[in-house]
């Protein structure tokens, strides 16, 4: 065992410990780009993370002024918090390196290009958010993805039943 780490579980590769998904972004958003951040956050928010406890359904990331804000995530009062308790939609800032917030302006200022948050987990203990450049699908949009899913869906069904009966 390594010098000083005694009774400590380390955890190799990802380290990754998902809080919260939003599968609805991944139908509605094209994703062009992704961004790990850091969060900006009280103790009672982080608590309640640690609960498994938030949404980021109707999230969405800004920037004002040369910094990048996450407005709208939900995460729920702790239940054992007191006066300290946060208040569960406000904006939080991202931590992000200063190129990194230059891109993203210049991407944003296009037209049709949001910032949208995929994912809330904790790695190696320091809660990140996974936020994407993406732009608005059409109607047909959506439908032509979820008719390739079913393709290659049943592509997959009938290449797996053909290995099955070529066994027998």
């Amino acid at each position: 065992m390594a010098k000083g780490n005694k009774g400590k579980e380390t955890r190799i590769g990802s380290g990754r410990k998902l809080i919260a998904q939003n599968k609805k972004a991944r139908h509605d958003y094209e994703i062009l780009n992704t961004y790990e951040c850091g969060l900006v956050l009280t103790g009672t928010e982080v608590k309640s993370l640690r609960q498994g406890r938030a949404s980021l359904v109707d999230g969405f990331a800004q920037l004002d002024g040369g910094e990048a804000w996450l407005h709208n995530v939900h995460i729920p009062e702790y239940a054992q918090g007191t006066w300290t308790n946060h208040a569960a939609r406000r904006k939080r800032k991202l931590l992000l390196h200063r190129a990194e917030i230059d891109k993203l302006i210049g991407k944003v200022q296009e037209t049709g290009l949001t910032l949208v948050p995929l994912a809330l987990y904790f790695s190696n203990g320091r809660v990140k958010v996974e936020v994407a450049v993406a732009r608005g699908k059409r109607e047909y949009d959506k439908r032509q993805t979820l008719r390739e899913k079913q393709d290659t869906r049943e592509a997959q069904r009938a290449m797996s039943a053909a290995r099955r009966r070529q066994r027998a």
